[in-house]
């Protein structure tokens, strides 16, 4: 393995970065992803940097100056999600962090669009979305959208600034062909945004497939523990990302230095989680197909789902999330109350299973009965054994 960067030193901005060669796995690349040259009697990753300002005699040029604006924790956990992202792409890639994954949609859309501009949206992705298309519009920018799955929104870019592109999609799990769209839309002068945040860099590189952002939140599977929130954006054009960065100045959506050190942590454990998570939401997903109660099926990683012949070309991994459907309310609810070793509550992407009812937030189109579930590291003889269990005991009252 070879390392790349120089030695330099926090105080400047300038360090050098242990890099993540080329060339090795996702395991070893995950434990050593932003790591500054190692120093003598310093920890393998500096500890949290809590300021506010910094040292600056002088002109303000180059290094750390304010809190806003850098930070040498956000540097380290930057440079790590970066080589992540691209590992063949080296320093021209940028990563920016954020307080949260909305704050990192928030950044791409708004730094690049102005009033008259039309961007493209998927009309089956977060629930949050449609709060932003309101946002959107009352700046006079046109809103389309267009479903994920066949790649409906090549529909629509004619004319677009921006195409926002979420695969798989969240909760429905459709997935669209991520190249075509960029070099549809990179045809017609149309800017591509992905929101990586259920596959994560492990599963599916948007940047090597095209796109010009790589957009997630890193609350979920990237960290995996569900105790923080982070967003982060990765781009190869300089500009692009220098206007990413302008917003992020304005509106002050930073992390915390305490979150970015945690995120930076985790990382080390990711190749880990994510591989045992998927094995189990696919065992999961395998257990669910014989059951006659369960509807609507949706799996990545399912050899019969229509998915799956787009993500195997695309995707390395599938994700941690399955999809499906209970023929009632009623019946979802019993279900999630029966679970043992999955805990109802929202998000995805933990060590700890979850499952939820998405139609009690009332911004999907979903069906009543409709459950998200998040495969966590239990052993997969006993996740499974749960969720049968679970329909099992559900199924004894009416409805």
């Amino acid at each position: 393995m070879t390392e790349s960067g120089s030695a330099g030193s926090i105080g400047d901005g300038s360090e050098g970065a242990r890099g993540a060669a080329t060339g090795v796995g996702d395991g070893t690349r995950a434990v050593r992803v932003g790591l500054p040259e190692p120093v003598k009697h310093e920890p393998t990753l500096p500890g949290p940097v809590f300021a506010a300002h910094f040292h600056l005699p002088g002109d303000p040029t180059g290094g750390y100056a304010y809190g806003r604006d850098e930070n040498p924790t956000w540097t380290h956990l930057e440079r790590a999600i970066g080589e992540l992202e691209a590992p063949d792409a080296g320093a021209d890639v940028e990563t920016l962090v954020f307080a949260s994954g909305m704050a990192a949609i928030s950044a791409v859309l708004f730094s690049q669009l102005r009033a008259g501009d039309a961007v493209v949206l998927p009309d089956d992705g977060y629930q949050v979305l449609p709060l932003v298309r309101e946002q959107l519009t009352a700046y006079g920018i046109e809103v389309r959208t267009a479903p994920t799955g066949g790649d409906a929104q090549l529909d629509v870019l004619d004319g677009a600034k921006l195409l926002w592109i979420e695969t798989p999609s969240n909760p429905g799990l459709d997935v669209c062909d991520v190249r075509r769209l960029a070099d549809a839309a990179h045809a017609r002068g149309v800017l591509v945004a992905v929101d990586n945040t259920l596959a994560t860099p492990l599963g599916q590189r948007p940047l090597e497939l095209g796109a010009d952002f790589a957009v997630a939140s890193g609350t979920k599977m990237l960290t995996g523990h569900g105790d923080i929130l982070l967003g982060y954006v990765a781009c190869r054009d300089t500009e692009l990302t220098a206007s990413v960065r302008r917003w992020r100045k304005i509106v002050g959506a930073i992390p915390g230095p305490m979150e970015a050190w945690l995120a930076h942590r985790s990382l080390a454990t990711l190749q880990l989680r994510a591989d045992r998570q998927n094995a189990n939401a696919l065992a999961v997903a395998e257990a669910l197909r014989g059951r006659t109660e369960v509807s609507g099926l949706r799996y990545p990683g399912l050899p019969d789902d229509p998915s799956y012949k787009i993500a195997s070309r695309q995707m390395r991994r599938f994700g941690c999330v399955v999809s499906f459907t209970l023929p009632t309310r009623a019946r979802a609810e019993r279900f999630l109350e029966a679970l043992r070793l999955v805990d109802d509550a929202t998000s995805f992407g933990g060590v700890r299973s979850t499952a939820e009812r998405r139609g009690r937030w009332g911004g999907d189109a979903v069906p009543e009965g409709f459950i998200r579930f998040s495969a966590g590291a239990e052993d997969p003889d006993d996740l499974v054994a749960d969720v049968l269990r679970a329909l099992d005991e559900s199924a004894g009252s009416a409805g």
